[in-house]
């Protein structure tokens, strides 16, 4: 005896014990809501859909903020470049439990995921900052005075509070925030991940249905169709929801995949699914992943969508990542941490970075070599200090 025929058998002795009859419909078993649902915009909601749930948005934080921490930091004082310094030791040393590297990499992921970003420096007696510590956005919170400027900082973590002040005319505070132009909110930023929510669902919607089509063998949804019978007319809610759950144990799953379905009686299969040609998910997946990457500034290509990814296209990607979104975001650390450490230094400190020591800006200073190479106004040894090298003996003439 199939499956099947137990199933139905235990439906038509219900049927005969079932006081009244529904009139003749074709019921589905399933409810359906068609309101689309958008992740919700706090951090831990986006952490998680956007972040730990989405291999695009996951690997284009991933590039920009690993690029940001690879740069090497310099520390001038005036024009002389310093090669040792407290303030040099503790950028490159932030904290007892992380290298640079690491530090850089959090800021900017809560950056990208939020659009905030929150470092507490800690000072000793003498009031020199000894350590940097990157905070989690959701636990902070900004006190407002009554006219709304910003009068300190709260930072909670489990059932403990901190507090930070803000001195109101110098705007000094242990606790410095970066954070991304907001058009709605003045104290809170807007990150790409916000910005690229809807896309976001989008992508995980497709790739939850794939599963999901995996784990149902690749077999399209569709309808039981009960026909009238000596039994009655129909089923009742009862008979449909135990039809549904006995033939969802007995067929679904990737175990079930390829198990031949037995139809006895009056019942028929009706197939209601669309084929992935006709909802195209493939194109849609790709689309949204394109926004996803655009969201970020990340070439698409480098971050695995289809393309035409030669090399010469690629190394091209690598360039346009730098000099349009890791240098920006370098620039924008640089010159919150200058306005907020500096002034702790006696030395008129300036931090900064060398980018032609950057890599993927070779093309950047090929076209500049080039340029410096071609002109015939300055001597070798002009030439030579354009682009970084000492003189030469010989250097002192015009080309001839």
């Amino acid at each position: 005896m199939s499956v099947f025929t137990k199933i139905l058998k235990r439906i038509i002795s219900e049927k005969k014990t079932e006081p009244t009859a529904q009139k003749h419909q074709n019921h589905p078993s399933w409810s359906t809501s068609w309101e689309a649902l958008n992740t919700p915009k706090q951090y831990d909601h986006l952490a998680a859909k956007g972040y730990s749930d989405n291999v695009i948005a996951y690997r284009a934080i991933q590039l920009v903020a690993r690029g940001v921490a690879s740069i090497p930091w310099l520390l001038y004082t005036k024009n002389t470049e310093l090669e040792q310094h407290p303030l040099l030791q503790l950028l490159k040393h932030p904290n007892i439990q992380q290298a640079d590297g690491s530090f850089r990499e959090q800021i900017i992921s809560h950056l990208l995921i939020c659009g905030n970003a929150y470092i507490l420096k800690t000072l000793n007696p003498k009031g020199e900052p000894v350590a940097l510590t990157a905070l989690r956005p959701d636990r902070v919170k900004p006190k407002m005075t009554k006219h709304g400027h910003i009068a300190a900082y709260e930072y909670k973590v489990s059932d403990k509070k901190y507090t930070f002040p803000v001195d109101m005319l110098t705007g000094a505070c242990q606790v410095l925030h970066i954070k991304f132009f907001n058009p709605l909110n003045e104290h809170y930023g807007l990150g790409p991940l916000q910005a690229a929510s809807s896309a976001i669902d989008q992508h995980n919607a497709v790739a939850e249905h794939n599963l999901s089509m995996l784990q149902n063998g690749g077999r399209p949804s569709g309808a039981f169709v009960v026909k009238p019978s000596e039994y009655g007319p129909s089923l009742s809610d009862r008979q449909r929801d135990a039809l549904t759950r006995d033939m969802r144990k007995a067929y679904e799953g990737a175990t079930n995949a390829g198990r031949i379905l037995f139809l006895e009686g009056d019942f028929d299969w009706k197939e209601m699914g669309l084929s992935l040609k006709d909802l195209d998910f493939i194109e849609g997946k790709n689309l949204s992943a394109r926004e996803i990457a655009q969201a970020f500034g990340v070439p698409p290509m480098l971050v695995g969508i289809p393309g035409d990814a030669t090399f010469s296209n690629y190394k091209e990607a690598r360039y346009h990542l730098w000099e349009d979104t890791i240098l920006p975001l370098m620039d924008l650390i640089i010159g919150s941490l200058n306005h907020w450490l500096s002034p702790h230094y006696k030395d008129a400190l300036r931090i900064s970075y060398d980018a032609d020591r950057i890599p993927a800006l070779a093309l950047r200073r090929e076209a500049s070599w080039a340029k410096i190479a071609e002109v015939n106004f300055l001597t070798v040894n002009e030439k030579r200090h354009a682009v970084g090298y000492g003189d030469l003996p010989t250097g002192e003439t015009l080309p001839g």
